[in-house]
Formats: structure tokens, C-alpha cells, sequence
């Protein structure tokens, strides 16, 4: 059976132009943020006039962090996003319908949510400020369901976490940010190539 390709998320994006720029360089899904205090917090209405520019094949990802029921509707009906990503412990006060694909959140320390979803993304303690996941506990997981990498991955060490943890997927966004919030394309590309050059190396067996 074939290998899946990795899966390859660029998160917090906040301009045509920088989707642009993940969907040229081979990106597999988008995400834009929900979250007041975040630099790359999108309006509803700004996520609104974003969406034509996504080409299809490129998954849309609402990224939330604790929001409010309200919050999660308006941007489910505003953009019919093909996946949110929230934390696996907001998971039992949300109300979403049972045909929305949910990434399910977990940060470094934190008790994994049993029986585990189908796909989980890990990452370190505190999100979007390039915080490293503990990619010895990321592989034993990634063992059991689908796991998304994220934090603290950028084009110098995303090999690496590949090669150790071999994900599902890797999840990036202040790592290819040429200041707080803007991404940049030349980043995004080196962070792609990186990714799929190791993900498409032979598996090496550790040493005995």
C-alpha cells in the first residue's frame, strides 16, 4: 500500500498574496484565525473576501482558541471551511454538525483525549509564537492516528521533525514569517521543499 503524501498545512494566513504563495509552493491546507489576540486574527467579513482566493484541492482550516459557540457559527456559515481546528477539550461544550471534519487540537503537557480522533494535531504549550512540540512524545502518538506536527517548525529543523516523528502532516506558521503576522513566500517555499524532500527519503532504521 502506498505511503500518504505529507500533509501540509500553512496557518495564519491574512492575504490573497500569501495564499497565493502556499498554493503555488504545493501546500495541502490554509488556515486563518479566529482569536482576538492573535496578529494574524482574521473579521469574519476579511475571512469572508479571502476564500476566492484559494484554489480548489487546497483545504480551508478555521482556527479557533477557546471561542464562543456564537464565534464558531458566524464563521461556519460565512466560509464553509472543510475542517476547524479547535482544542479536543472545547470539544464537548461546541455544538458543530456532525458533517464538519475537525482537527482536534492537544499542546505539549497536556492529557490526550481518549479514544484519540481520527486526526489530532500536537503542539507546543503556547500556540502561534513558535513554541517547539516534544517530538519524542509527537512520535509515539503519531503511531496511533493521524498526527499534524506544529510548533516551532521552521525550514532549518521541519526535516528533522519529519524524519523522527514521521507525522501525517506539519502544521507552520510563525516559522515562515518574515516579521510578526506577514508571511513570506520565499519561507513558505524553502518550508515546503524542506517538508516533501524529507518526507519522500528513505525511512533510515535507527542504530542498535
Amino acid at each position: 500500500m502506498a505511503v500518504p503524501r505529507l500533509w501540509i498545512k500553512i496557518c495564519g494566513l491574512t492575504s490573497a498574496a500569501a495564499i497565493e504563495a502556499a498554493a503555488a509552493a504545493g501546500a495541502d491546507a490554509v488556515g486563518f484565525v479566529f482569536h482576538a489576540e492573535s496578529p494574524r486574527n482574521l473579521s469574519v467579513d476579511e475571512a469572508r473576501a479571502l476564500q476566492d482566493a484559494v484554489p480548489p484541492g487546497v483545504e480551508r482550516v478555521a482556527v479557533f482558541l477557546h471561542p464562543s459557540q456564537e464565534l464558531v457559527e458566524s464563521v461556519v456559515d460565512a466560509i464553509r471551511p472543510d475542517r476547524v481546528q479547535l482544542d479536543a477539550a472545547n470539544l464537548a461544550s461546541l455544538q458543530l454538525s456532525h458533517a464538519q471534519a475537525v482537527l482536534a487540537v492537544v499542546r505539549s503537557g497536556e492529557r490526550l483525549p481518549e479514544p484519540l480522533p481520527e486526526r489530532l494535531l500536537l503542539e507546543g504549550a503556547r500556540s502561534g509564537v513558535g513554541e517547539k512540540a516534544d517530538w519524542s512524545h509527537a512520535a509515539l502518538v503519531a503511531r496511533r492516528t493521524q498526527l499534524v506536527l506544529a510548533g516551532g517548525l521552521d525550514a532549518s529543523n521541519v526535516a528533522e521533525a519529519v524524519r523522527v516523528v514521521r507525522p501525517f502532516g506539519v502544521d507552520v506558521s510563525s516559522g515562515v514569517e518574515s516579521s510578526r503576522g506577514v508571511k513570506d513566500p520565499d519561507m513558505i517555499r524553502d518550508f515546503i521543499g524542506a517538508a516533501r524532500a524529507a518526507d519522500q527519503a528513505p525511512a533510515v532504521e535507527e542504530s542498535r
